[in-house]
This record gives C-alpha cells, structure tokens and sequence, in this order.
C-alpha cells in the first residue's frame, strides 16, 4: 500500500514550489476504521524499539506507526504543499487519555493543521487522533521540515541551549537500523536508508528515523519506571542521529535525551508526564 504512495510522492516532489508559510492545506481528514495489529507486527515492532511484549498493552508511539499510511496518503497529495523527499521529523506531542489494548478497535484519523516558518525552512504540523467507540483515545500533533533557503522568511530566535541530563544507558545502533525500522513502520525516506540516497538529499550518512529515537527512549523509561496510563509526551528532534552510531540514553525526573557518545551533543530532547494536558488535544 505505501511503496505506490511513496513513488507518487518522489515524483510529485521535484514539481512543488517552495513551500510558503501562508500556502493552503488540504482539507482532507483521511482515515481508517477497525484498525487492529497483528500480533506478529506488534511484536517486530516491539522488539526494535525496546518495548517490552507483556502484557498487550500498546506501546504509547504505536498509534503512529498504525496511523502512518494515512499521513503518507495527506502528504502525497497535489494539495500538500511540502515535497515528501527529504522532509525532517522535527517534533512529536502525544497524548494518551488511557492505555491501548491489541483488542481494541480503533478509528484512526489524520489532518493537517498549520504551515509555520521556521530557521531552516518550513513546517506543517499533522494531528492524528485515534478513537474507540467514537471517544478520543490518543492524540499526536507532529512537525515536518521542508528545508530550503529562508532569506525573506522570519525564522525567529535560535533554539534554546538546553544541558545534558545524567547518562543512563549506551546503546549501539547498526547501519540497517533505518531499513529495519522503514520495514516496520512503513516510512522508507531515502534519508534513513543507505548513504548514498541520504547524501543525495544532504545529510552524509542515513539517519535513524526520530520516531525510533523517542520511541527507545519512552521504551526505556517504561522499563525503568513504567508509563502510566494517561500520559503526554512532548519531544523535539534537535540533531540528526547518524547510522551506525553510538547513542546515549539520559533521563531525569520527567524528561530523557538522546545524546552522542561523548555527551556533548543533544539529538533529542522530551518530557514524559502522567495525565493529559488541561488544554485539551492538539490543534
């Protein structure tokens, strides 16, 4: 289902102008019902990720994953105004209202909320939501970068400096991790595939997919801790993790980070809460 969406979408690529912060988004609100995984997928998935695979509760990044072929359907579109080849996974916010089973039915949907300018480029913010007997059940609100040349943009302040947490793991990452985690979730962006299609897009190595990243690192806090049932996450991709690579899990109180392996750079940052925000679900 998705490799035709991604040949459509490198096809359409090259022929959308550069993105405008003011460009209109679709209206379109795709979706799935009676979604169930398949204990052999939830189980791959588990494993690459970390996430222990008793009891049946779903990972809290598997809505995602689930949900993935219909952001890849709303971002193939003529309407889309972001080029899918080379688009950045910069930010994720989930929230969870309960804890997921492998017997529940979900209806899944996504759409896309705002366009945004930032430093490198421009963003568009995508919200999924997933249901169970029409009652929201988890929600996401993910940023995309296109990245281009931002000369009559206003980028905004730079990034805030943020200080590295207290290592608590190192973890070896392989050369295949990109192709593992693009069998599993469905997103093979050449970017996290092989050098040389990364090189072609500008980065000089493949990169671990960031859902990956927050993903082990929400794994490890749950073996560590355990996540609770209504949770909200909020992470930002801050440097590309390049493959193969060593990484290190840091965590303190409420948030973790992904560092490299001297500790001095920050590939991602997050926070890990109990309970959902007052504000409500994403835009």
């Amino acid at each position: 289902m998705l490799a035709p969406l991604l040949l459509r979408g490198a096809i359409l690529s090259p022929l959308k102008r550069r993105p405008r912060p003011d460009a209109p988004l679709p209206g379109a609100r795709p979706t799935l019902t009676d979604v169930r995984p398949s204990p052999a997928h939830l189980d791959a998935y588990s494993r690459l990720c970390g996430y222990r695979t008793t009891p049946r509760t779903l990972p809290l990044t598997y809505p995602h994953v689930l949900s993935f072929p219909l952001a890849m359907r709303l971002m193939t579109t003529r309407a889309f105004p972001l080029p899918l080849l080379g688009l950045v996974h910069t930010s994720i916010e989930i929230t969870r209202h309960r804890a997921l089973t492998a017997a529940d039915s979900l209806e899944l949907s996504v759409h896309a909320a705002h366009l945004s300018p930032h430093r490198r480029g421009t963003e568009a913010t995508l919200v999924t939501e997933a249901r169970v007997d029409g009652t929201t059940v988890w929600t996401s609100s993910s940023t995309y970068l296109a990245r281009h040349r931002t000369a009559d943009a206003q980028p905004g302040p730079p990034p805030r400096e943020v200080a590295p947490l207290p290592a608590r793991a190192e973890w070896q990452l392989p050369p295949d991790l990109g192709r593992r985690y693009g069998a599993v979730s469905g997103d093979r962006n050449p970017i996290h595939l092989y050098p040389l299609t990364a090189r072609l897009l500008g980065f000089p190595r493949a990169i671990a997919h960031g859902m990956w990243t927050v993903a082990r690192c929400l794994a490890e806090y749950d073996t560590l801790h355990g996540t609770p049932e209504a949770a909200h996450v909020h992470a930002d991709f801050k440097a590309p993790v390049l493959l193969p690579g060593t990484v290190t899990y840091a965590a303190d109180g409420h948030a973790f980070q992904l560092l490299d392996a001297d500790g001095t750079t920050i590939h991602l940052s997050g926070t890990l809460h109990q309970g959902t925000p007052r504000s409500g679900t994403p835009r």
